[in-house]
């Protein structure tokens, strides 16, 4: 049971997981679908971040005061955070854009409008 419960982070991840999938798949709402999709996002960062604990691990500097015992904590989890951080910013601003734009050429931003809009015309 103390495994089970020793692994909240876990719980959390998938919980972001979940409510973020749910609302890039089910809502129409493009403003709610980029938010979705932020909180999904968020999830993943949460995965990486936890999985990048290593215990007694130090920053991979090499000096001479080491030996062949030393345990090196893995630098490439921040590297891969920090470009998706970037990349997820990016892809919120296009994203934000895009709905603005539909806003100004529909009148809406729900997926149901915007379909409705189409097939009228």
């Amino acid at each position: 049971m103390d495994t089970f419960l020793g692994l909240y982070n876990y719980w959390i991840y998938v919980g972001l997981l979940v409510v973020g999938l749910y609302a890039v798949l089910l809502k129409g709402n493009y403003i709610k679908r980029m938010i979705g999709l932020g909180i999904f996002q968020a999830a993943v960062f949460l995965l990486f971040i936890s999985m990048d604990k290593v215990d007694g691990g130090t920053g991979p500097i090499f000096s001479p005061s080491q030996d062949a015992t030393t345990i090196f904590a893995n630098p490439l989890p921040q590297v891969l955070i920090l470009t998706a951080i970037v990349v997820s910013i990016a892809v919120t601003a296009l994203g934000l854009a895009l709905a603005i734009r539909i806003k100004e050429e529909y009148g809406s931003i729900e997926e149901s409008d915007t379909l409705r809009a189409d097939r009228d015309e």
